[in-house]
């Protein structure tokens, strides 16, 4: 692949430092760095971050994630407790465009290493804060991991089935969604440092990231009088729209819930009577029937195999779409022509796949340009160019 410092992307040119460790703060370094930011990662000695060693490993421990979450930077060593770690993150901070970190709220300024400190070295800079509950309010110097931010933001509550405990999606929902607003917050922040020409502070909390994407719940319950719960696969007051068994044990999801695309589902089904069945012949009657409704679509689906019903419904121009599996998804002819799933080989030598960069960018695309780096990879590269000119961000090798 490519050298990680080559050129291209929308973000090329701009200066990522990025402290910290696990997922929210690395996940938002990795998102810049495939739009062409030169990312710079500061590590701890001796273990880096622990994502290198997260996850499903190598049987010799190497992180099958770190790749992937490494990817697009350059990794330096440093113990920011020390006089040393802190004057190498002042003088590269001093030139950089975003600092991001994702410490417990204070620990920086412990550290000396605070917005006010930056901001003395560096006017223009823009310190991206990510941590568990926000820099204020009582909760603020809590530790806090993404699935208590799932927690807290309400997304857990309405995961699951209804006679079961809350349920978490399988992935690190929290962490990777207070990564994008760390992202959107730092672009948004670079755009009005272009017209006032000084930085900023973004605050991104993980249960507020959480929390802005729960629609219109509080509403729902303050004004509507109705608390969302725990639906399983279905939306209430919704149908049809779930997932259907196929003659082949796979499950499709099928979105037939708008009135046109409902009577169009009904003609396929061979079923166009259930178009103008009092049950369901609006969205409110549909959805006060989706059990029903539900049994008779999920009776059709079962008796043909998942392509034929795929194939049945697109000529239709219902919407659906199998439940992927990671093989599925390995497997699937959308993937590979838009370049969603990228071939790369890790720095222990081993050969993996990996998700592509999104979004697309018709005229700057971003790149996957190269992979999680080893610890310290860039150590003299970095502090060879800050020896040469103190003043300038280190120089890279063409």
């Amino acid at each position: 692949m490519a050298d990680v410092r080559s050129t291209g992307g929308p973000l090329h040119g701009v200066r990522v430092l990025e402290l910290g460790n696990f997922i929210a703060g690395p996940f938002a370094g990795q998102l810049f760095g495939d739009y062409g930011a030169d990312v710079v990662k500061v590590e701890s000695p001796g273990d880096g971050d622990p994502m290198r060693h997260w996850g499903v490993t190598t049987a010799e421990g190497d992180g099958l994630w770190w790749p992937t979450i490494g990817r697009n930077k350059r990794s330096i060593t440093a113990d920011l407790r020390t006089d040393d770690g802190r004057e190498l993150v002042h003088t590269l901070a001093a030139v950089a465009d975003i600092v991001l970190e994702n410490f417990t709220p204070g620990r920086l300024a412990e550290w000396g290493l605070g917005y006010e400190r930056l901001r003395a070295v560096n006017p223009r800079v823009i310190l991206v804060h990510v941590s568990g509950y926000g820099q204020t309010g009582p909760r603020a110097r809590e530790a806090g991991f993404g699935s208590i931010g799932e927690a807290m933001g309400g997304v857990r509550h309405t995961t699951g089935d209804p006679d079961r405990p809350p349920a978490r999606t399988g992935i690190s929902l929290g962490d990777s969604l207070a990564g994008l607003f760390a992202v959107i917050g730092g672009m948004a922040a670079l755009h009005e440092r272009a017209a006032s020409g000084v930085g900023q502070e973004v605050d991104v909390a993980i249960y507020e990231a959480v929390a802005a994407l729960m629609e219109s719940s509080m509403a729902d319950f303050r004004v509507g009088g109705t608390l969302r719960h725990r639906s399983g696969g279905t939306l209430p007051g919704v149908a049809p729209a779930s997932a259907y068994p196929t003659a082949d044990g796979s499950d499709v999801c099928i979105a037939g819930n708008a009135d046109s695309v409902f009577r169009r589902l009904c003609e396929v089904m061979g079923r166009p009577d259930l178009a103008d069945d009092p049950r369901f012949a609006d969205h409110s009657a549909r959805g006060a029937h989706g059990h029903e409704l539900d049994a008779l679509v999920a009776g059709w689906t079962v008796t043909l195999e998942s392509g034929a019903l795929l194939e049945a419904l697109a000529s239709a121009s219902v919407p659906a779409g199998r439940v992927y599996t990671a093989a599925d998804m390995l497997d699937d002819d959308h993937y590979a022509a838009r370049d969603m799933v990228l071939t790369a080989t890790a720095r222990a030598g081993f050969v993996l796949p990996m998700t592509g960069v999104v979004p697309r960018f018709s005229r700057t695309p971003g790149r996957v340009r190269d992979v999680g780096p080893t610890l310290g990879e860039h150590d003299a590269e970095v502090r060879n160019g800050l020896a040469g000119d103190p003043s300038a961000w280190p120089a890279v090798a063409p």
